[in-house]
């Protein structure tokens, strides 16, 4: 397994990623209801009836060597709260795309989200050694993008009707990424983010 695809914990003061578990699964449940964010049509999200399966999706991908699925737990609460990736994993290079990511709605807009990013932007650049970290949204998930803009990272371009939806609809897709050279800047930000 390369050092790209291994699971790790990564802690910080208000998250700790884990690497993604069925001991997960009642939490993920919870997280899902608050907001009922499977009910987002633009994005895919589990149900808590199809929490089971994603788990069991995702760490077959990690077992192909294509994701490293995090659980996002909160620790002021001590509940998971959500989901996190690694995906499109390119070890060689190496290159990940951050992504599949979601949370409770209660815990969205908060230190969490700024400090999950920080964590797995810090991990991709100074332990992995990424030449590049991207990141991929709906162009009408307009809540994400403005996320993913705000962190520092730069728009690369749309790929038109890149991808099915569940109900049939096509998603254009909005890539971004962050390069080694960006990297500095965009870590001072998130750092004075979460220290105000």
């Amino acid at each position: 397994m390369s050092p790209v695809t291994t699971p790790i914990t990564l802690t910080g003061q208000h998250v700790a990623l884990e690497p993604l578990a069925h001991a997960h699964h009642d939490d993920l449940c919870d997280a899902t209801r608050d907001g009922e964010l499977w009910k987002l049509w633009y994005t895919i999200i589990p149900t808590p009836e199809g929490m089971r399966a994603e788990i069991d999706r995702r760490n077959a991908l990690l077992d192909a060597g294509s994701m490293v699925p995090w659980a996002v737990r909160d620790l002021q609460s001590g509940k998971v709260v959500g989901m996190t990736t690694y995906m499109n994993i390119e070890a060689r290079k190496p290159r990940v795309e951050i992504g599949s990511t979601w949370y409770a709605r209660s815990v969205q807009r908060t230190a969490l989200n700024t400090e999950c990013k920080l964590l797995l932007l810090t991990h991709a650049f100074e332990t992995l050694g990424c030449i590049a970290v991207e990141f991929r949204t709906s162009s009408f998930n307009f809540q994400s993008r403005r996320a993913i803009e705000r962190l520092g990272a730069k728009a690369d371009g749309i790929l038109r009707n890149h991808m099915r939806m569940p109900d049939g609809t096509m998603r254009d897709t909005c890539v971004y990424s962050i390069l080694p050279g960006e990297w500095p800047a965009v870590k001072k930000n998130l750092l004075f983010k979460l220290g105000r």
